[in-house]
């Protein structure tokens, strides 16, 4: 798979960051290419002391351009290196599209690139 090529990119802003013991909860909203606008929330929960990796579940509700609602549950794993995030996971869209995504989160600048590789569409 070639990750230079995406098939889609959004840009969402986090909207809050809820801290816990042993994990943190984002959320996020803004436009993803091929979808509409996305609302999104992921729970991080580390795997170490150090709080630098481990797992990622999450959801997401997108209002398509038509007014159309999908969804999909988020499963996958994270990396942390000072104010960046890198998150790697699959979704099983309630359209039928599965994909391949990665998010590049700025914990400081409050936002996440996504990008996004289908894995199968729902309309090939």
């Amino acid at each position: 798979m070639d990750l230079s090529k995406p098939d889609g990119r959004g840009l969402v802003k986090i909207v809050s960051i809820e801290p816990g013991e042993g994990y943190t909860k984002i959320l996020f909203e803004g436009p993803v290419d091929g979808y509409g606008t996305a609302y999104i929330s992921q729970k991080f929960t580390s795997i170490d002391s150090t709080e630098n990796s481990g797992t990622m579940m999450g959801d997401a509700r997108v209002i398509m351009e038509d007014g159309t609602l999908v969804t999909s549950p988020l499963r996958g794993t994270f990396w942390r290196n000072g104010k960046n995030i890198k998150v790697f996971f699959t979704d099983a869209v309630s359209n039928g599209d599965y994909n391949f995504v990665t998010w590049d989160i700025d914990l400081i600048d409050r936002s996440a690139d996504i990008k996004y590789f289908r894995l199968i569409s729902a309309n090939p």
